[in-house]
């Protein structure tokens, strides 16, 4: 399984950027596909995730400014983050989850890097 994502860059704070990532490869039809984040100094965080069927888990410090949706159809997961803080200053990670409980194969793609600066 490979992951491609795009969209990352330099925003102004309040601004906007939308995150893609692709899969390709051996995809289960059921699966989960989200995106993680981990800024200088601190631990991976999950930002959003959403299954195949469309349940989502979002994290609170990102509720209401981003928007987490896929297209089974292509494979591919989208991140729309809005209101963007400094504090989102981060590289976020592609990830997929398939197999037992979304936790027996588990992938990973490059990192996007995020700046949200003036």
């Amino acid at each position: 399984v490979q992951l491609q994502a795009s969209g990352g860059g330099l925003v102004q704070p309040g601004g906007s950027l939308r995150l893609s990532c692709a899969a390709s490869g051996s995809i289960f039809s059921s699966n989960v596909m989200g995106w993680y984040r981990q800024a200088p100094g601190k631990l991976r965080e999950l930002v959003a995730a959403i299954t195949t069927g469309g349940t989502t888990n979002v994290a609170d410090s990102v509720k209401g400014r981003f928007t987490i949706s896929r297209d089974n159809a292509k494979n591919t997961v989208y991140l729309q983050m809005n209101s963007l803080k400094p504090e989102d200053t981060a590289v976020y990670y592609c990830n997929l989850g398939q197999g037992v409980s979304y936790k027996e194969y588990v992938h990973w793609g490059q990192g996007t890097l995020v700046t949200v600066s003036s």
